[in-house]
């Protein structure tokens, strides 16, 4: 049996283990050499298994029952390899067509087969063996590789449609990019990765120091796995880098295979049998007889394993001893129906018991969630006893996401928000969508917002609104300058202050407000070199793996407000705690959990007072701020209070808090701001200190205000745009171009802008006249707003 153990716990139960294996049929007494995978097999659904061997034999597995039936005796010549179902969904809708699959053999065909044994169509497709057949994930296309080293493309009906490589050495191996537009393909021990467009470049590199036996990629993580003769199996990106290489095994890799979700892979080599983490370490170790296992197949939901194996035994695996944590609670999958809560605060254990086996699992905000093939199970951590149970339309749920008040369930037709009552709010909906390829990475939820990357252009992400599943805004959505490979949102504070985190292909970590409300997109980079990421779950707070160092945001919203502050408001920790490539699990409450590349779960503690001061900066606590920062005495504290103060325009704790981190010219603009004659002037200088030039000029002609839109351009020295608003509103041209001649007098330069001399002909300057209009422009703000005050006053007596 497979068990996904924590890593931290050495050793595997071999009385569980042995109770645990089912279904051991001896098939056939024959082993086969590694070089020739003879016998074969495919899951077709979750219960439903297809296996063909030398024997000339096709049976069917129940994995329910238990029984195993003949589907068909093949003829005495037909020796079949390999067999692959027609796909059975395609973006949600069923197949007709997933009534057959292709079986290869060695006289060089393949065969249409249906469910029941008839071969519907036999094509001549190469000389000598037909290694590999294998359909595309839509079922467009066929793809045949062979001994002659050929590989060729079909139609779905058997027609010819391409070769597209030839080559001297037997291709042993072949699979379809996750968009079906490339070919991964092995060519002695190198891989090769070929597009269908004929201009397009072909990727190759060496592999391994071995002949390459089997590869398979997958289509959620886009991540390859490869093994060979040189006793090793490797893990890929879709650019030919090595990610993870194994030690060497004691004999060749002779099948591999990713599970749906991309969490889990298997590798089989003789008598072995392992189950691994996408990142390449090891969960367990199996060692059964059965010769070398030549063909691995995951059942649809990722709970069961099978096994074909060279002395004609077929071996059924189930992975348990998963682990989930959150707080307090640790939770186990026992068995395949069974779970064990254990409170460690007073070592209480609770037994879940489910009446199909499970299939996914997620902790987190005080609930657990629990898909089984059939239902959905939601228990509140206060009472393990009674759940909330509904019905599943799938019973392949491949992703479960929680925020504070819903949760997010994925399967192969679509997504769906539920309430923890077990309501379904909303089902978002978007042209082209394969909910089949959606992971963790590219999905993120909130209690207000669903964040989606598009699969079809990774520079997009989509937004909608998590209780009508409509789009947000205008529907419009959110686009980078770069491919997107990981999304978050935040999980706090209103719905119109929600924000996006977002690392693209380069590594950079950037954010960005989800509800623009008519403004422009501005996306903020945070940090370089940012390969893991999570939001807390109480308070807007990040953490990120920036470089192996954990780096944790105290307050990414500051790049909006005061750019210069977000250095200020970090913390790092040394990355000597951790071992290689660690990436971040959780951050809940004051614990980061993180996964080391070696697969052992360290914890990092956070310090309280940033989200405590989260909470007080929410709540308008502004007294509570400062008494916490004059007692924590920590630079990052003061530094994330002068951000939250000037977002939340409290100018008198933002200069204390900017006068405690040392920012003299700041809290002298922060007085300039107080000073200012209206309100409409301090709102326009509070936009100006946060950079928002464009929405301050605004404001202030909005207010008719016009001699301060001039002044703030000239005080950017944005000349021509303080003279096309004194030209446009037929007042201070003067006033412009006496503090035009004065900064190029103060610098000993001459007039050589031709607006500004055209106009410097007809407009007499005197400083006396400017100074006075300047004068009585601010005396006629300060009467308007004293005016605009009275009359609230007036109003709020009434």
């Amino acid at each position: 049996m497979l068990t996904a153990k924590s890593p931290y716990i050495k050793g595997i139960n071999r009385a569980n283990i042995h109770h645990e294996i089912e279904n051991v049929v001896v098939t056939g007494t024959q082993t086969y050499p590694f070089t020739m995978s003879f016998t074969n097999l495919t899951l077709r659904f979750s219960d439903e298994l297809y296996s063909c061997s030398e024997d000339h034999q096709i049976l069917k597995w129940n994995l329910l029952t238990s029984e195993t039936n003949l589907v068909v005796k093949l003829p005495d010549d037909i020796y079949p390899i390999d067999l692959h179902w027609f796909p059975k969904t395609v973006g949600g809708k069923k197949q007709n067509q997933s009534e057959i699959f292709v079986l290869t053999s060695t006289d060089g065909k393949f065969h249409l087969t249906s469910k029941i044994g008839r071969v519907e169509k036999s094509v001549e497709a190469h000389k000598g063996a037909v290694l590999a057949g294998r359909w595309n994930y839509d079922g467009t296309a066929l793809i045949t590789a062979g001994e002659d080293g050929q590989i060729k493309i079909w139609s779905k009906s058997g027609m010819l449609r391409s070769t597209l490589a030839s080559q001297g050495s037997p291709v042993y191996s072949v699979a379809w990019g996750p968009d079906s537009d490339r070919i991964l393909y092995t060519s002695g021990r190198q891989l090769v990765i070929k597009p269908l467009q004929p201009s397009a470049k072909v990727i190759q590199w060496k592999a391994h120091d071995g002949v390459v036996l089997k590869v398979d990629w997958n289509s959620v993580n886009d991540l390859i796995l490869s093994g060979g003769e040189d006793c090793k199996y490797k893990v890929w990106d879709s650019f030919g880098r090595v990610l993870y290489s194994s030690s060497s095994h004691d004999y060749p890799v002779t099948s591999l295979s990713w599970a749906p979700d991309g969490e889990l892979f298997a590798v089989g080599s003789f008598n072995t049998l392992r189950l691994c983490d996408k990142t390449g370490w090891s969960y367990a170790l199996e060692k059964p007889n059965t010769g070398s296992v030549f063909s691995l197949a995951w059942s649809a939901d990722g709970t069961q394993l099978a096994g074909a194996c060279g002395n004609g035994h077929v071996i059924f695996a189930h992975v348990v001893e998963q682990h989930w944590e959150w707080k307090y609670f640790v939770i186990t999958l026992t068995k395949r129906r069974t779970m064990q809560v254990r409170n460690v605060m007073n070592d209480a254990v609770d037994v879940l018991e489910f009446r199909d086996r499970v299939i996914k699992t997620s902790l987190a905000y005080g609930h657990l969630v629990v898909a089984t093939s059939l239902q959905c199970y939601v228990y509140n951590s206060r009472n393990w006893n009674t759940p909330l149970i509904f019905d599943l339309k799938e019973g392949t749920v491949s992703l479960i996401l929680q925020a504070e008040k819903h949760l997010l369930l994925v399967d192969g037709a679509g997504l769906y928000v539920f309430s923890y009552e077990g309501r379904c709010i909303s089902s978002p909906k978007f042209p082209g969508m394969r909910a089949d390829i959606l992971n963790a990475q590219g999905v993120s939820l909130s209690h207000d917002t669903i964040g989606i990357r598009d699969k079809s252009d990774e520079k997009v992400i989509l937004l909608f609104d998590a209780l009508s599943g409509k789009a947000l805004g205008d529907g419009k959505p959110l686009t980078h300058k770069l491919e997107v490979v990981e999304i978050a949102l935040d999980q706090s504070g209103p719905s119109n202050e929600r924000k996006i985190a977002l690392i693209d292909k380069n590594r950079d970590l950037y954010v960005t407000s989800v509800r623009h409300l008519g403004r422009e997109t501005k996306i903020c980079k945070l940090g370089s070199m940012v390969h893991s990421m999570a939001w807390n779950d109480a308070a807007n707070i990040l953490c990120g793996i920036q470089d192996n160092q954990l780096t944790v945001w105290y307050y990414p919203s500051v790049v909006f407000t005061d750019k210069e502050l977000l250095p200020k408001t970090l913390l790092i920790k040394d990355g000597s705690e951790f071992s290689r490539a660690p990436h971040i699990l959780s951050y809940v409450g004051t614990k980061v959990t993180l996964r080391q590349g070696d697969g052992s779960l360290v914890y990092s503690n956070i310090p309280p007072y940033p989200a405590l001061l989260h909470e007080y900066s929410a709540s308008a606590r502004w007294e509570d701020a400062l008494r916490l920062c004059r007692f924590a005495k920590d630079q990052s504290l003061w530094a994330c209070l002068a951000g939250m103060a000037m977002a939340h325009r409290e100018l008198t704790t933002a200069e204390m808090a900017y006068a405690a981190i040392g920012e003299l010219p700041r809290v002298q603009y922060i007085n300039f701001i107080k000073e200012q004659p209206s309100k409409e002037s301090s709102l326009a200088h509070m936009l100006m200190f946060s950079g928002q030039v464009q929405e301050a000029e605004a404001t202030l002609l909005q207010a008719g205000l016009i001699y301060q839109a001039i002044r703030v351009n000239i005080d950017l020295f944005n000349w021509e745009r303080a003279l096309e608003l004194a030209v446009k509103h037929k007042t201070h041209v003067d006033t412009v171009l006496a503090y035009r001649g004065k900064f190029l007098q103060k610098f000993g330069r001459e007039e050589t802008n031709k607006r500004f001399l055209q106009y410097s002909e007809g407009v007499e300057v005197d400083w006396e006249k400017v100074q006075a209009k300047i004068e009585m422009e601010l005396s006629n703000e300060r009467e308007k707003a004293a005016n605009s005050s009275v009359r609230s006053s007036v109003a709020s007596r009434r």
